[in-house]
């Protein structure tokens, strides 16, 4: 069953893409991306570490400061693998809200990594950071889907593995 649910996920959103569903607005129609806005966002997609595969569950809150400019915290849990893995990211976006349709993107954040033991050893938790591009499409006045890449940069990690990652991400937004 573990591995249907993960080749589920794996075909509908590609391999390590996110899905950043129900983001909710607040403060009117058209008030996406506005100052004094608030997202909510749920997190579900698919991973591999450790030889494993994972679903990923998370929440997400952010808060738009000045119109286009978001701060927030996402919370992750890798489900269904060894170890546990367990993620918290600070995280700051900003979105160019002047063009009509495409209202590209930009965002930078910090993720700590906290691992469970693994067969009985402990793993050292884990600093990264990174930024993402890409763009909102507008539907209508309140439904944006999004869509863009992520690059993510390991802190102390070892020389003889690759100390970074990019992978897609896919977002929607509706705006009450």
């Amino acid at each position: 069953m573990k591995k249907l649910i993960s080749m589920f996920f794996v075909l509908a959103l590609g391999c390590n893409a996110s899905l950043n569903a129900a983001s909710v607005g607040t403060g009117g129609v058209s008030t996406a991306f506005s100052s004094g806005s608030t997202s909510l966002g749920v997190i579900v997609g698919s991973g591999s570490a450790f030889n494993d595969d994972y679903l990923i569950l998370g929440v997400g809150v952010g808060y738009y400061v000045i119109k286009g400019l978001e701060i927030g915290i996402d919370a992750q849990y890798w489900a269904f693998g060894d170890p546990s893995i367990t993620q918290l990211s600070p995280q700051i976006r900003y979105v160019f809200t002047q063009p009509k349709v495409i209202k590209p993107y930009v965002g930078a954040f910090y993720r700590r990594t906290y691992y469970g033991d693994f067969k009985g050893f402990s793993i050292d938790d884990q600093d990264s950071y990174g930024y993402r591009a890409g763009a909102y499409f507008s539907t209508n006045n309140r439904v944006y889907i999004g869509g863009g890449i992520v690059y993510e940069q390991y802190q102390d990690c070892s020389q003889l593995v690759d100390c970074s990652n990019t992978y897609p991400e896919i977002l929607f937004q509706v705006s009450f």
